[in-house]
């Protein structure tokens, strides 16, 4: 395939998800560098403190320890990862809770109308600690993983109702984020540590994390070339790490956000602000952004943190610090701010997911304007997104 080809598809069917993951594809060349961006100049900070181009607004849609507005459930505390589904009559937001399982932890779901009004909220997930990011599979659960050592993936069921099912097989290690491959019939998997790994989780059967393999990338130490994936001898990650299980493990400084669309999976790395490009058909890795590699600078992102697909085939990358933005990476290797959030500068942002027809995009301050676990703020951003 062409590096430089993007593919788009339509919504196909009544309650089709039009998701980056599983109908888009996006092939990058690599570094990205600072250019203008399609949207245009971000504007002054309208009433929330979010600026944004022209033809876009944005609305608070809860606020951690209050109740969502028209629903009598409290949003929990320091708001993560997130996805939306198609739930029939409009669609559902899902969002981590990154604190421990004393203060909350978990994960809850607000359900909106066709026309983007809240018709209800609660949890999805309890008892957990410090759920940071996860990813959405195929068949409509949501994966949320701990960020902890020996922490744990948890399959919830935000359609249904259905009892959260903890998935020991996919390894016990510092979770991060989750992207399912449908084509390969995998979830891949990042490791928020120094010296983190990348996994690939190949369940027995798809549509069953209940048991399967876990395999680990191994590659040199460059910045690009080939690698393969060997196994992981044993995923529950003690008393040996399971990232000092096999020799030649590529090492990562601080897996975040991971994203798959059309055999290419996208990964950020907090620690040396990257983003990695994995081409998965051809075992073939490259970095796809590196704040040091952007000429001229300043570079424009950094705290490289969640990640995800828009409706014209960009990555949308949300920043933990840097100046608070999402910034958007395009297929022909621009890099720019699409928002940037005032006034939070104690906070990052997270969660950023865009609605079935692609003209809303939801995502959270986790500590808000009082830096605080306990002042999450989560937003919707409506306009005329590029498709």
């Amino acid at each position: 395939m062409d590096r430089r080809t993007m593919l788009r598809t339509t919504v196909m069917g009544a309650g089709a998800m039009a998701l980056p993951f599983t109908t888009w594809s996006a092939a990058y060349g690599a570094p990205a560098q600072n250019a203008p961006g399609p949207y245009g100049a971000l504007r002054a900070a309208d009433a929330n403190g979010i600026q944004l181009p022209a033809g876009f607004t944005s609305r608070v849609i809860a606020r951690s320890g209050r109740a969502v507005p028209g629903t009598s459930y409290v949003w929990h505390q320091a708001p993560d990862g997130g996805a939306v589904f198609a739930n029939g009559t409009g669609w559902t937001y899902v969002s981590n809770s990154e604190v421990p399982a004393a203060s909350g932890g978990g994960a809850s779901k607000i359900d909106f109308n066709a026309d983007g009004t809240v018709r209800a909220a609660g949890r999805i997930l309890g008892g957990t600690s410090t759920n940071c990011a996860g990813g959405r599979t195929p068949w409509n659960t949501w994966l949320s993983c701990e960020e902890i050592d020996l922490g744990r993936v948890w399959e919830t069921y935000p359609l249904t109702g259905a009892a959260a099912q903890v998935r020991p097989a996919m390894g016990r290690f510092k979770h991060e984020a989750a992207a399912a491959d449908d084509g390969r019939r995998v979830i891949y998997l990042t490791e928020d540590q120094p010296d983190g790994r990348f996994y690939r989780f190949l369940p027995y059967r798809w549509g069953d994390l209940s048991a399967g393999a876990l395999q680990v990338l191994v590659a040199g130490s460059g910045t690009s070339g080939s690698f393969t994936w060997q196994a992981v001898p044993d995923p529950d990650g003690s008393p040996t790490p399971t990232r000092r299980q096999v020799a030649g493990a590529k090492v990562f400084n601080g897996g975040e956000g991971c994203h798959y669309a059309n055999g290419t999976v996208w990964f950020t790395t907090k620690g040396d602000n990257r983003v990695w490009q994995l081409d998965v058909v051809n075992q073939r890795f490259e970095l796809a952004y590196d704040d040091n590699l952007v000429n001229p600078g300043p570079a424009p992102l950094t705290g490289v943190d969640n990640i995800t697909g828009g409706p014209g085939g960009e990555l949308f990358v949300a920043e933990d610090g840097g100046t608070m933005e999402i910034c958007v990476i395009t297929p022909d290797d621009k890099v720019y701010a699409f928002l940037r959030v005032t006034g939070q500068s104690a906070s990052e942002l997270t969660g950023p997911a865009f609605t079935p027809a692609g003209d809303r995009l939801y995502f959270s301050s986790q500590r808000g304007t009082s830096g605080s676990s306990s002042g999450g703020i989560t937003y919707c951003v409506t306009g005329p997104f590029r498709r």
